[in-house]
């Protein structure tokens, strides 16, 4: 081998090690400002897990129209939190927000509006989320009733709510609070 192709060989090497440390150096720095969770759930046999990513509201209009500048939107895609795509896994079937969902493990998305949000699951796994899904790929969607939370939430947060045989799972940031019914498969 010539002196020049190992040198060639060398400096893609070494810019490919560079734009993989930048990768992860950016990846770390948006975990920050982000954080990761897990939520879980049960009801009756079934297990609920969501993981998703945490951001701060930071003063800044969250849900409304885009010429007041809101954060997101109404009626524009949302990948219901931050960096990857937020992922929900159920054990077992379950009827999500009144349409039957078979088990196993989705991407979460939504469309917000000022009274009404469409939750979507899709079945495209293993994304970033700001790009919008592959409607394709769509499992199902619902629309569910949005409405004002008691306190103004400063970092996205889900949760839940319920027991016995329904449960809700509940998506809080700034003064909105959505709730999707999810109750197990008969």
């Amino acid at each position: 081998m010539n002196k020049k192709l190992i040198y060639i060989i060398a400096g893609i090497v070494l810019v490919g090690l560079l734009v993989w440390g930048g990768l992860q150096l950016a990846l770390k720095n948006t975990k920050k400002h982000s954080p990761a969770e897990e939520v879980t759930h049960a009801i009756q046999d079934v297990n609920i897990k969501v993981k998703y990513c945490r951001p701060f509201k930071k003063g800044r209009l969250i849900f409304g129209e885009e010429a007041d500048g809101a954060l997101q939107p109404y009626g524009k895609y949302w990948r219901v939190g931050a960096n990857e795509a937020t992922e929900i896994t159920v054990n077992k079937d379950v009827v999500f927000g009144g349409k039957p969902l078979s088990a196993g493990q989705y991407v979460v998305y939504a469309y917000p509006g000022e009274t009404t949000w469409k939750i979507g699951l899709n079945s495209e796994l293993g994304r970033w989320g700001y790009q919008e899904v592959d409607h394709s790929k769509d499992v199902l969607q619902v629309s569910v009733p949005a409405g004002n939370s008691s306190q103004e939430i400063e970092q996205f947060t889900i949760t839940f709510s319920g027991a016995d045989s329904l449960a809700f799972m509940n998506l809080l940031w700034d003064k909105t609070k959505v709730s999707v019914p999810i109750e197990p498969a008969e």
